[in-house]
């Protein structure tokens, strides 16, 4: 069996015209293909991070409301304390506090 010689011309031709074609086809078929894939992964990482953003926003609220509970709880107190002075004062004020006398000394 003999060997014939390859024309390099003529295979550079044809590898050149096959890929004219064959490179806009993959990529056609390549994005129809990784568009739905990339599209799910995004979806996957956005709930991700929502769920996490919902995690911090629970935190703040329970933050939040202990805050307001411990603010509540002096303002009760306040109100006690100031019940306690007027009754001692000999008058009830009604819970509001003292004119000034007896502040700061």
């Amino acid at each position: 069996m003999q060997i014939l010689p390859i024309d390099l011309t003529s295979l550079v031709a044809v590898i050149l015209g096959i890929s004219i074609v064959l490179i806009p086809v993959a990529g056609v078929t390549a994005r129809f293909v990784l568009k739905p894939v990339v599209d799910a992964l995004g979806r996957f990482q956005e709930g991700r991070s929502s769920e996490e953003t919902m995690q911090l926003m629970e935190r703040r609220m329970s933050l939040l409301e202990a805050q307001l509970e411990g603010v509540q709880h002096s303002m009760d107190r306040l109100v006690e304390v100031s019940e306690f002075n007027a009754e001692l004062r000999g008058g009830r004020s009604g819970g509001k506090l003292p004119s000034g006398e007896g502040i700061g000394g």
